[in-house]
């Protein structure tokens, strides 16, 4: 019987043990999409409790914690004991087994903490005690310190047009700081007219682009304006959130006079709010393509589905779900529409519904050219994040794609305790290459393999985002 998450955790053959040990295992981490927020990072932030750390913004965690029966304001309350809040999360982990998060949790309690114990509610005051122990005395448990610990070599984080990126200047400014901070363009606010919110955020952009916007063409504008401001700031990525992609074409008048009802306070019909994002993505992927910038398209999420909990929280507090919207003929149609002058920018694909993955896997195959790996397969996002789920992204990248040319995981995390989840996913990887290696489906070449690993581990993002 193995030992619980011991060294070799997760690596079932001596090849995938010394794939990871000796190859993946020290590589740096380019964690190239995540939430993570510049002030935090601007300003070295300190946490005081394992709490704070854990709990603050983690939804995921949310989601397990209401699950297992735990009220509210022991969940996302303003005024809760922390330590109430962290029993109720040992109480949760008691009944997580097979949940990706009981791995999670005990991988950052012992790579952060040392702490190698199963958390429950017998030890959990223990555990609580020592880890704000350790928060307090080791530099290492700050930001600066868990970057460096972490050998964190770039994030990207997520923002938007309108923002001034003040944090990300400041950071630039620090000689010492350890790891590059690169601002992620996220343009949704621009593309989602549909929202109440759509005229207010309009001014928003306006007063950043400092340009008068009238017209759909003026959003374009502002937004291509800004994308270079985001681009003198080193950013090397954008990141949209769809439900599927748009693709009703229609003129620049036309889709004029569809901004200029909005503006009149009219309700738009599916196939305007459409024609409008298909417009504007179309000409910000122009612009990617001319930038080098990938572009990160999420599709099949369906949002804040809880409308009692979303008026009371707001969004990304737990209530997402997987979405079964058809994907394929709206994607081939977007990216032919580029393809046809050549304008398909670097590409990543990811969906929150695994019935997609042959969908972009095969699609994006169409449109490969000139670069390496330039249309990316996304690694198992979100609710597939976990170890069924990546194998089986990676699998099926196998049998339709190249998969040494995968650009790896990501965090897509608000936590600062989340590197752990680059050492869960080498292992899988590892797992994988062993596997296979050892039941000879590849050929037995520790070197070659090991040289695979190490470049979807690191090395494949670094020259993707930065070739």
């Amino acid at each position: 019987m193995k030992k619980f998450m011991d060294e070799h955790f997760l690596l079932q053959t001596k090849t995938a043990q010394a794939l990871y040990h000796d190859y993946a295992k020290d590589e740096m981490i380019f964690d190239y999409h995540c939430h993570l927020n510049p002030s935090e990072i601007a300003n070295n932030k300190k946490f005081t409790t394992i709490t704070d750390a854990w709990l603050g913004g983690d939804h995921y965690k949310w989601r397990a914690m209401r699950a297992n029966g735990i009220p509210e304001e022991l969940v996302t309350g303003k005024n809760t004991d922390p330590f109430d809040k962290f029993m109720a999360w040992a109480s949760t982990m008691e009944n997580a087994l097979g949940n990706p998060l009981y791995h999670w949790t005990h991988l950052e309690l012992q790579r952060y903490f040392g702490i190698h114990e199963v958390l429950n509610t017998k030890n959990a005051k223990a555990i609580f005690e020592e880890a704000n122990r350790q928060f307090k005395e080791n530099e290492n448990l700050s930001v600066k310190g868990i970057m460096k610990q972490f050998k964190v070599y770039a994030v990207g984080t997520t923002d938007d047009p309108a923002d001034d990126l003040a944090y990300h200047a400041q950071i630039a400014k620090q000689s010492d700081f350890p790891a590059k901070v690169i601002p992620s363009y996220r343009p949704d606010k621009a593309l989602n007219i549909e929202k109440e919110t759509f005229l207010s955020y309009i001014d928003s952009l306006a007063k950043a682009s400092g340009k008068k916007i009238e017209k759909a063409s003026d959003v374009v504008d502002a937004l291509i304006d800004r994308l270079d401001f985001f681009v003198s700031m080193g950013c090397k990525a954008s990141d949209h959130a769809l439900v599927t992609a748009p693709a009703i074409f229609k003129s620049e008048s036309d889709v004029n006079a569809i901004f200029a009802k909005k503006l009149a306070g009219a309700t738009l019909s599916y196939d305007e709010v459409e024609a409008y994002k298909t417009f504007v993505l179309t000409h910000l992927a122009r612009a990617y393509a001319k930038r080098d910038i990938a572009m990160q398209l999420h599709f099949a999420a369906i949002r804040d589905n809880n409308g009692l909990m979303f008026n009371t929280l707001g969004p990304d507090t737990g209530y997402d779900a997987s979405h079964d919207k058809e994907l394929a003929t709206s994607l081939s149609a977007f990216l032919n529409n580029l393809s046809a002058t050549g304008e398909v920018p670097k590409t990543i694909l990811y969906s929150l519904n695994p019935k997609d993955y042959y969908t972009l896997a095969t699609l994006m195959g169409c449109y490969q050219d000139g670069i390496p790996g330039k249309m990316q397969l996304g690694s198992a996002w979100w609710f597939a994040d976990h170890k069924d789920g990546m194998e089986e992204q990676m699998r099926l990248l196998g049998n339709v794609g190249l998969l040494p040319r995968f650009i790896g995981m990501l965090t897509d995390s608000r936590s600062f305790l989340s590197y752990s989840r680059h050492e869960y996913f080498r292992r899988i990887l590892c797992n994988i290459f062993g596997t296979w290696a050892e039941e000879g489906e590849v050929p037995y070449d520790l070197p070659m393999l090991g040289d695979v690993v190490k470049n979807i581990s690191f090395g494949n993002a670094k020259a993707y985002f930065e070739g």
